[in-house]
């Protein structure tokens, strides 16, 4: 677990920004009849006029490149998908937009998930539940606790909502890197895991289905689905451990932090 120094963490607050601001310029235009790949380059385009570059562009997996610029995940897609010309957005979708920045050597990353247009009530109380143990989740982000603090907060919420907590993707920390420790699962036992220290950042980003928690790979190589088909949901924000407490860093600028309540 990495600790960061004030000046690391004044660069991984602005990274954060830029990431949010991003993510919340590319949320509003979220409509039906309008394709994930345009998305994608109007986020290409958000971040260059930002002067950072995207996170996700070329990241590479062995032999696998990643060629979008964001993350565009629409229905059962969980994470990872990739803005296509073919996939245009209908009323009652919801898709996961997530961004990953890079700004002055520093990552910042978020997720939401968006309803395109009106969305059936499951639907809605998909994205409510999933967006509610990210929050409980970050409020559990307390120094001295540990990551299955984080993990538990995270999968009580959901499983009370009659969901199902994905397995196979884990939040994270972050800084110079996309993915660096610890691994924060959304899924444990409040005893488990390391202990959380003061200036460390992560990644608290519960991936939901509605239906059971398996997953599977399309044939890209890099989209992520849930195996039966149902709807999945994904929220994230990059968080700072403070001494009095978890301090959401992905902000958008100009907007105030979310009170954690």
């Amino acid at each position: 677990m990495i600790v960061r120094n004030a000046q690391q963490m004044k660069s991984i607050r602005e990274a954060a920004q830029v990431a949010a601001t991003v993510l919340d310029k590319m949320c509003a235009l979220v409509t039906p009849g309008m394709n994930t790949y345009d998305l994608d380059q109007a986020g290409r385009r958000f971040i260059d006029e930002l002067e950072a570059e995207s996170a996700c562009y070329k990241y590479q997996v062995g032999s696998r490149i990643y060629p979008a610029y964001t993350c565009l995940s629409v229905n059962d897609e969980v994470v990872h998908g990739i803005g296509s010309l073919d996939r245009v957005l209908r009323e009652g979708d919801i898709i996961s937009v997530d961004v990953c920045t890079r700004y002055n050597g520093y990552i910042g990353d978020n997720c939401r998930t968006m309803p395109v247009a009106r969305v059936a009530p499951d639907v809605q109380r998909l994205l409510d539940v999933t967006e509610a143990s990210m929050y409980e989740g970050i409020k559990a982000a307390r120094l001295g606790n540990r990551v299955g603090k984080i993990s538990h907060a995270v999968q009580r919420v959901v499983e009370k909502g009659g969901f199902s907590v994905i397995r196979d993707f884990v939040g994270h920390g972050v800084g110079r890197n996309l993915h660096e420790e610890p691994q924060i699962p959304n899924f444990g036992k409040p005893g488990n895991g390391p202990k959380l220290r003061e200036g460390c950042v992560v990644c608290i980003e519960p991936m939901v289905n509605m239906g059971k928690y398996s997953v599977k790979m399309a044939s890209d190589g890099w989209t992520a689905l849930s195996a039966d088909g149902s709807r999945s949901a994904h929220f994230e924000h990059t968080v700072i451990i403070n001494k009095d407490g978890p301090e959401i860093l992905s902000v958008p600028l100009g907007k105030e932090v979310p009170a954690l309540v």
